[in-house]
């Protein structure tokens, strides 16, 4: 192949992009496909909340960019997108710098594209929140999860030393956001703190020492889902000894404590933000229309208003064909496997030197949600795709199936011998490892 290969430039490597970077990749190879992210290694995102409980471990379960490319057979490029010269189809890039030095790695760097496709996904959404960005986490990357999880662990070693001298001492965690990963990380940190007072945590009873509070803004939590699932994941929750509180909008953040619309206080020693999403600041600065939370537009063909450029995932809104009451796609992973999908043939199209047509429209099939409350028990609401039918599933069953998707991801990305080997890997690994990662 010569430079003059028709080149689609996916950027972002989250569960769509990378899916069909891979997919486009094994057919086409690297001359052709090209990903840029600018992580150099990947982890399934709605797998974070385990990161961050330190129920799994990044080190084991991360899968490097570099890797993937030489697998899967396209280009992969270590980098984060800084501007875009729509003119010249060229993608301008940032330095790349060492987290601990700041030294340069990668120089600023201009890559062409005959085709671009962005997948950047999403970021925690703050709404302006007075001291949000500064005293709370968001769970959008890795380095955030893991950033949580060492401050967990500090802050369990600080409350077991404590409970010598203040013996009604209690450590007070809260999950802001009562949407899935409000909830899966509520139900994870039990589990977790309960493993963690197990090596070594002497004075620490997770039971009544540990408070875990849930403030949504909302009604009910998992709002966007079938109201059978919210009340069924609430009640599992309460039985732990999770406190969930509704209808609570937090308007002020601060370093020990939240504030409400009310002007009720809630003690925090550890706070996390879950509470809403929006699209990366840069996506407004690229020429191309976007909404006001940074999404970009795109038609029925996941199409942006450059007939060059089109977009999948969290970081676009797009039409949802078929479904009365809400114009846009929810923000969803299984959104993004789909579409991902759906665009594979549209490359290879334009690869192999034809036009898209227009005339395909993306029409999203929801096969239903599952949300995972601790290891060993889930919900879910399941479409029936040959009955039609809506089916509630939970406890160890939803949990399998949830557990699933994750495998589901793999498959599709690593094929289904090496997806079979990490799993079998993962599961010989937890005989000989702590339950929770303590280091």
């Amino acid at each position: 192949m010569t430079d003059l290969a028709h080149r689609v430039v996916i950027v972002g490597g989250g569960a769509g992009g990378l899916e069909l970077a891979a997919k486009l990749g094994r057919k086409f190879g690297p001359d052709h496909v090209w990903l840029v992210d600018k992580a150099d290694g990947h982890i399934w995102k709605p797998s974070l909340h385990e990161v961050a409980a330190g129920t799994l471990d990044i080190h084991r379960e991360g899968l490097s960019y570099f890797m993937l490319a030489k697998d899967c057979g396209f280009t992969f490029i270590f980098g984060e997108l800084e501007s875009l010269d729509r003119q010249g189809k060229l993608l301008l890039l940032k330095p790349v710098r060492s987290p601990g030095t700041g030294e340069e790695i990668f120089p600023a760097r201009s890559i062409r594209y005959d085709t671009l496709v962005l997948a950047v996904g999403s970021k925690s959404n703050f709404f302006g929140t007075p001291g949000a960005a500064e005293f709370a986490i968001a769970l959008d990357s890795t380095d955030e999860a893991e950033r949580f999880r060492q401050r967990l662990l500090h802050q369990l070693v600080t409350a077991d030393q404590r409970k010598s001298a203040e013996p009604g001492y209690m450590l007070d965690i809260a999950i802001v956001g009562g949407g899935a990963t409000g909830v899966e990380l509520a139900a994870e940190l039990l589990e977790a703190c309960a493993d963690a007072a197990f090596y070594g945590l002497n004075k620490l009873e997770p039971g009544t020492d540990i408070r875990i509070t849930l403030l949504e803004g909302s009604g009910r939590i998992l709002s966007a889902l079938p109201e059978k699932m919210s009340a069924a994941a609430q009640q599992l929750l309460l039985d732990r000894g999770v406190v969930v509180k509704t209808s609570v909008r937090v308007s002020e953040v601060r370093r020990d404590e939240l504030i409400d619309s009310e002007g009720r206080r809630y003690p925090v020693d550890l706070c996390v933000w879950a509470a809403g999403i929006e699209a990366p600041a840069f996506l407004k600065n690229l020429g191309l229309e976007v909404n006001r939370i940074n999404q970009v537009v795109v038609d029925a063909g996941l199409r942006t208003s450059d007939p060059d450029i089109y977009a999948l995932g969290d970081c676009a809104q797009a039409p949802w064909h078929g479904h009365e009451g809400r114009q846009a796609l929810p923000a969803r992973a299984q959104v993004a496997h789909q579409q991902a999908g759906f665009l594979l043939s549209a490359m290879e199209q334009r690869i192999k030197g034809g036009a898209d047509s227009g005339q395909r429209v993306f029409r999203f099939r929801d096969y239903g949600s599952l949300v995972s409350v601790g290891h060993s028990r889930g919900v879910g609401s399941l479409m029936g795709v040959l009955s039609g039918k809506s089916w509630f599933v939970e406890g160890l069953l939803a949990r399998l199936m949830y557990m699933s998707l994750h495998l589901m991801h793999h498959l599709a990305v690593l094929g289904p011998l090496r997806t079979g080997s990490l799993a079998l890997g993962r599961l010989l690994a937890k005989r000989g490892a702590p339950r929770v990662k303590l280091h």
